[in-house]
């Protein structure tokens, strides 16, 4: 009853909305929580007096305020408690703060007595205080609900009141830690400790085997952001809620089982999440041994040690309720015709229990944890998930850690095993998941293990699925027999008993794989008369697992793939026999005889399922006809050659079945993966080495389109690039976009694609599974149409980084639709435009996106006809614009006034790293405005001016720019119009230059007294590397200067003199430089007239020179002397690489004296002459 002074609780009719949003178990906490602090404090009776009732309760005025009226039934003076008016589902909470009486910060409110039983035992184990726990919790008061409002209680007491339920708790935390050990023996693993946070499945997840998926994505998702495991259930910023239902998926075998381990040890442990109270882990093993179960009783398979499932309230604090392998659930979720439930007394079937729970009707406080492979989360509808994650596959340092902990005692042995599995690139990309890392490295490590003792006859190293499957159940057939080969009757029995074993659980094995049925139990192995006393082999301990499941025995194979490879092994040996369709268990079926006619009814099955069911299976039994695997299995599971009657009309089946007119499914590419296991690999080959030769026009019929489809997913060639330019049609484009979709570097140019392919491309671009990264569309046929489908994908897609459009005509139109991209698309860092006929409005458009994209950093508008008004609106976005780092504006007609306006823009702009303006038909006017603002611009590397016409006048102006300017790296101004007054003014500038490393004077009229002044500048200049005075008139007296300077300058090692009319003379005063200079690794004087007597000045020096790498005398008048001399010098230089003699009259005769010089003298060396070239 109530006490005197005491206010009233609001009853659940109240329209106070934070009251009511808590829900029918969260009001029950908190009204349970309010009674509780009541009446423990009332029995308090030696530390405190009675709060009286201006303290203890507030004013009827402020009750009526805050909308509190109704009364509290009475608590219950015998129980410390009070009585609880409804069912509880969860832990604790409390409020500390200072009250009116002064209580302080030690005050505490209780929830519930589990809450205090939990709390107190978590603090005495970790360490926690009661504010990091329950911190959380206050919010979960109504207003006015603090420790201000209560009377004043100490921790003494939460402690007294928790005493009932500590011992309930303890036991809990105890039985965790026992189920659950230290979580992972060898320590946490990284790639568990940070899952990935995805958006949702991809088609792909949904749809496909779990292997198909790991080979058509190569093993990588398309994510890039990561959650730590100890923020999972944490809400992920500042104004977000905790999730109340999460999803963790991965493949077979990824480690979702060991993660749930590993979280629980670690929350047993007050290590992470310390937010959740209390953790209730559940398998759906243990879950298929019930029919019926109502969430109270759910909660009691969780919580074994309750008395009552009464005392968990969900409302006041975090239940995390664990559920663990949805996918090897009996009954699949049908949310669609969900039953709906809220009691949560009644018994409901099991699925409709869950579904009703994720739903949010029963236990709608509890956090809730699923984990699944990637198909049967599919089941829950993405509107229900607040968060899904996916557990990573191996790195490539996990997966070496990973097989030195297999072969610990031998290294050498675990490097070689890595070696062979990096050597294959389908089944390193396998080798990313665990439990297939740990079957594999098995194989192999028996196969290298063993082969030392066998002949040369022995098997070749395993590859294939079934080769490796085929290793791993011969070293487990082995495990079985005894070592004494004298005993021979044992053996025998030995033998007898695995196949035995072996049939009886192939058996259980495909006709689970039919239905779906990965977990096993007592009554499922009576059925398919397996003798469970025989399970305690060696053999079964490597395929068969069990774990004990309240009442009974759940049995499940060590990974899928060993339930597929028994299911074949089982299907094999019965269609030799077998009349009817073995695909119906109870045999009502049209007849089936013959081998042939099973095998091919299996695989039909496969190509018609959607989901990639058999499709494993299927390539195991395909295997399993292959001359290798029926030698491992020979005299032990298979009859010794007997695949030979079968295996080449199982070959031209399968390759029937690749006659699909163009149509690719992931079912096609699998058919070609049951050739590649049957060991018919010359289709592949061809289609393979046509790849690497970009052959492929004209050969991409059906099969070998189907065949290209399967090289995407497995070929080496295709790993850095894949380049299927100028040969694809529509049809075959459209037929490979299932593949294409994870290429991550796509070369697709000169395949006269037109607007209908974009449509394709787009499609694929907008999907969330699409990891192409970089694509390139160049030389095709692609118009405004086109542009604007590629243009619509970009608003979604998040991979792509790099789009090449160059030479297409997508004109102004196309630009405007792919700038509208550009304000919402923040991934694409590359755009090349060039050639694209995109004009004056075009760049408008792509200006007005620079203004808001913060991402783009390279932009080509090569040959675009956009004027010196395009360029003018695009240096106005740049005056703005912090992200562009390269900006090509070549071939534009920008002008002088175009350069004016990008002048301006420098001057602000300190972000552009590189701009080219080649052939512009930029003056000495807009170069002066451009090196004008030079002098104030800090962050342009790079700057493009060749082929304008910039006339000596613009020497100086260039030069003032150089004296001031300390980031400008490279400076091309090649093909204008310098002559040697503006060559002469740079060359001074130079001496005081610090910062440009490279300079192009290509084809400038400059002459010997230019040449002079540059070779002063470089006797004391010490940062360019690179001068080219190419086609150039320096003749002898230029190159005599440039030649004293290399003997004192230590910085340039590039030269280029190209048709600078060097003779003789200048090639020996050059020699003489070369004799002591060390750091000019290329030079190249190609068209001079050096001679004999030149060729033999050079002769003696590279004879010294040792920085020298590449050396071009190209059609310099050598003759055969002057070669010769060249080819013998290199006997005593060990530093050339690269020497070009081609063009001096060598002759054949001559060239083949050369050869044998260069074979003898400098077998490194790639030397080019006349009729001939060649290295060794």
């Amino acid at each position: 009853m109530q006490q005197p002074g005491e206010q009233p609780w609001p009853g659940p009719h109240v329209g106070w909305g934070g009251y009511q949003r808590c829900g029918f178990l969260g009001r029950a906490a908190l009204q349970f929580a309010y009674t509780a602090a009541r009446q423990l404090c009332r029995d308090r009776k030696e530390d405190r007096a009675r709060p009286t009732a201006q303290e203890g309760a507030r004013s009827e005025t402020e009750q009526k305020q805050l909308g509190w009226h109704g009364t509290v039934g009475g608590g219950h003076r015998h129980h410390p408690w009070g009585a609880a008016p409804a069912p509880l589902w969860g832990p604790t909470a409390h409020s500390s703060s200072s009250g009116p009486r002064g209580a302080g910060a030690g005050a505490q409110l209780p929830f519930s007595d589990s809450s205090l039983s939990i709390r107190a035992v978590r603090e005495r184990s970790f360490g926690e205080t009661s504010e990091q726990g329950h911190a959380g919790a206050r919010r979960m008061l109504p207003p006015g609900l603090g420790a201000s409002s209560l009377p004043p209680c100490s921790h003494g007491d939460v402690e007294k009141a928790a005493r009932g339920r500590e011992p309930m708790v303890q036991k809990h935390l105890e039985s965790l830690q026992s189920r659950y050990g230290n979580g992972l023996e060898t320590g946490p693993v990284p790639r568990l400790m940070n899952l990935l946070l995805v958006e949702g499945l991809t088609d792909i997840q949904q749809k496909e085997h779990d292997i198909l998926q790991i080979e058509t994505t190569k093993g990588l998702r398309n994510v890039s952001k990561s959650i730590p495991l100890e923020k999972l259930f944490l809400p992920l910023s500042k104004v977000s809620i905790p999730p109340r239902i999460s999803v963790t998926v991965g493949v077979a075998g990824i480690g979702k089982s060991t993660l749930v381990k590993l979280f629980v040890s670690s929350w047993t442990k007050g290590e992470i999440t310390r937010d959740i109270m209390l953790g209730l882990p559940l398998t759906f093993r243990e879950l298929n041994t019930y029919e019926k179960l109502s969430a109270e009783r759910l909660i009691r398979l969780a919580l074994p040690h309750a008395t009552e499932p009464s005392c968990i309230s969900a409302g006041a604090a975090r239940v995390l309720l664990i559920l663990d392998g949805l996918d090897e659930f009996k009954t699949p979720l049908d949310f669609s015709n969900t039953v709906v439930c809220t009691d949560p007394k009644k018994e409901i079937q099991v699925d409709n229990l869950i579904t009703n729970i994720i739903r949010g009707n029963l236990l709608q406080e509890a956090s809730v944890w699923v984990t699944s492979r990637p198909t049967a989360a599919s089941q829950i509808p993405g509107g229900l998930v607040d968060r899904m994650t996916e557990i990573r596959g191996f790195g490539a340092a996990e997966m070496k850690e990973f097989l030195d902990q297999m072969f610990l005692d031998n290294r050498d042995l675990s490097s070689q095993v890595l070696h062979h599995i990096k050597a294959n690139r389908s089944l390193h990309i396998m080798c990313t998941v665990p439990s297939f890392c740990r079957i594999s490295g098995s194989s192999i490590g028996y196969y290298l293990k063993t082969s030392t003792d066998q002949s040369q006859e022995m098997t070749a190293a395993p590859k294939t699925l079934s080769e490796i499957y085929s290793y791993y159940f011969k070293m487990a057939l082995n495990s079985d027999w005894p070592e004494k080969q004298r005993e021979t009757l044992r053996i025998e029995q030995a033998v007898n008993n695995s196949k035995k074993i072996l049939g009886s659980l192939g058996r259980l094995a495909f006709y689970g794989l039919l239905k779906r049925k990965y977990v096993f139990y007592e009554q499922d192995m009576k059925t398919y008369g397996i003798d469970l006393s025989l399970l305690q082999s060696s053999l079964c301990s490597r395929l068969l697992l069990k774990e004990e499941v309240q009442s009974s025995t759940a049995y499940y194979f060590s990974h899928l793939t060993i339930q597929e490879f028994l299911a074949a092994i089982y299907y094999y040996t019965a269609a030799k026999r077998a009349i009817f369709d073995l695909f119906t268990e109870n045999g009502m079926s049209w007849p089936k005889l013959g081998f042939l006619n099973h095998f091919k009814s299996a695989v039909q099955r496969s190509l018609q399922a959607e989901d990639g069911q058999l499709d494993i299976f299927v390539r195991f039994l395909s295997g399993l006809l292959s001359p290798q695997v029926n030698k491992l299995l020979s005299g032990w599971l298979l009859a010794k050659d007997e695949h030979n009657s079968f295996r080449s009309q199982a070959i031209s089946f399968l390759q029937g079945c690749l006659n699909t007119d163009y149509v690719i499914s992931s079912r096609t590419v699998n058919t070609v993966h049951c050739l590649q296991e049957i060991q018919h690999m010359e289709i592949a080959k061809s289609v393979e080495e046509a790849m690497k030769n970009e052959s492929l026009a004209g050969m991409l019929t059906p099969v070998n389109c189907s065949v290209l489809a399967y090289l995407l997913q497995v070929s080496d060639v295709c790993v850095e690039e894949t380049n299927l330019s100028n040969c694809l049609t529509y049809n075959v484009c459209k037929s490979l976009l299932p593949q294409l979709l994870f290429c991550h570097n796509l070369r697709l140019d000169n395949n006269q694609f037109k607007d209908n392919v974009m449509e394709l491309l787009g499609s694929v671009l907008s999907v969330k599974d699409c990891q192409i990264q970089k694509l390139s569309l160049a030389e095709n046929q692609i118009s405004n149409k086109g542009a604007k489908a590629l243009a619509r994908s970009l608003m979604v897609n998040r991979s792509l980084m790099v789009l090449d459009l160059r030479s297409n005509s997508i004109g102004p139109s196309g630009a405007k639709a792919l700038a509208d991209a550009l304000k919402k698309n923040q991934v694409l860092l590359s755009l090349n435009l060039q050639h694209n006929v995109i004009k004056e409005d075009g760049a408008t458009f792509l200006a007005e996106a620079l203004l808001t994209n913060h991402k783009l950093t390279t932009l080509h508008l090569q040959k675009n006809s956009i004027g010196a008004q395009g360029a003018r609106k695009i240096a106005e976005a740049l005056k703005r614009n912090c992200s562009l780092k390269e900006l090509m504006l070549s071939s534009n007609s920008v002008g002088d006034n175009g350069s004016v306006a990008l002048a301006e823009a420098l001057k602000v702009n300190h972000s552009l790293q590189s701009l080219d303006l080649q052939s512009n038909s930029i003056s000495s006017a807009g170069v002066a405005a451009l090196t004008a603002a030079l002098c104030s611009n800090k962050g342009l590397v790079n700057l493009n001016l060749r082929e304008n016409s910039i006339s000596k006048e613009g020497g100086p102006a260039i030069a003032r720019a150089l004296r001031t300017n300390n980031t400008l790296r490279r400076l091309d101004l090649a093909a204008n119009l310098l002559y040697d007054e503006g060559g002469k003014a740079i060359a001074l500038a130079m001496k005081e230059n610090r910062a440009l490393t490279s300079l192009h004077l290509q084809w400038n009229f400059i002459q010997a007294n230019a040449a002079t002044a540059l070779a002063q500048a470089l006797k004391s200049n010490s940062s360019l590397a690179s001068l080219d005075l190419q086609e150039n008139a320096i003749g002898d007296e230029g190159m005599a200067a440039l030649s004293a300077a290399l003997k004192v300058n230590t910085t340039l090692a590039d030269l280029h003199l190209q048709v600078a009319s060097i003779g003789a003379a200048g090639a020996q005063a050059l020699a003489e430089a070369l004799m002591v200079n060390k750091s000019l690794q290329i030079l190249d004087l190609r068209g001079n007239s050096i001679g004999v007597a030149g060729a033999k000045a050079m002769a003696n020096a590279l004879k010294v020179n040792r920085s020298l790498r590449r050396l071009n005398l190209q059609e310099n008048s050598l003759g055969m002397d002057g070669a010769i001399c060249i080819a013998t010098a290199l006997k005593g230089n060990h530093g050339l690489t690269y020497v070009n003699l081609q063009g001096n009259r060598i002759g054949q005769s001559g060239a083949k004296m050369i050869s044998d010089a260069i074979r003898t003298n400098a077998p490194d060396c790639i030397v080019e002459v006349t009729f001939w070239a060649g290295s060794c």
